[in-house]
């Protein structure tokens, strides 16, 4: 939590539950993060836990069917910590938000762009000319 956010609302006495509900939530996810495998805990989120039911959501049914598969496993090493943990409910909830792209956009060095350029003006008038002085003169 930023530092901003955590002055905000231990300023105010009547966000004291919020605090301690959104601190409880944050310590249920890094222990189940520590406890889940690798490939599993990066991808689920803690919602809660009732009644000694942790919910977790998870972002497809793949993972909610791995999570199922695990969770016997899962659940004494999360009593390990907190003990009131008797089973985990798995919610499925789509996002459609796009993941970032990583990706770093592709350039052409000074000398791949000469060569396209030397390599098209021995073409003939054809569509490839033109795509490749396109991308020869492209800014990066």
């Amino acid at each position: 939590m930023s530092r901003r956010l955590k002055t905000l609302l231990n300023s105010n006495q009547e966000l004291d539950p919020l605090l301690a509900k959104v601190q409880v939530l944050l310590d249920l996810q890094r222990h189940f993060i520590s406890v889940a495998p690798p490939y599993l805990g990066q991808t689920c989120r803690v919602l809660g836990l009732q009644k000694g039911i942790l919910s977790v959501s998870v972002a497809n049914a793949t993972i909610a069917a791995k999570l199922r598969q695990i969770a016997p496993e899962l659940i004494p090493l999360l009593q390990s910590r907190v003990s009131e943990v008797s089973g985990i409910r798995v919610k499925v909830q789509v996002s459609y938000d796009a993941p970032p792209d990583l990706r770093r956009p592709r350039t052409l060095s000074t000398s791949a762009k000469k060569a396209l350029n030397e390599f098209s003006q021995g073409l003939s008038d054809t569509p490839l000319k033109e795509a490749l002085k396109k991308i020869a003169d492209k800014k990066s």
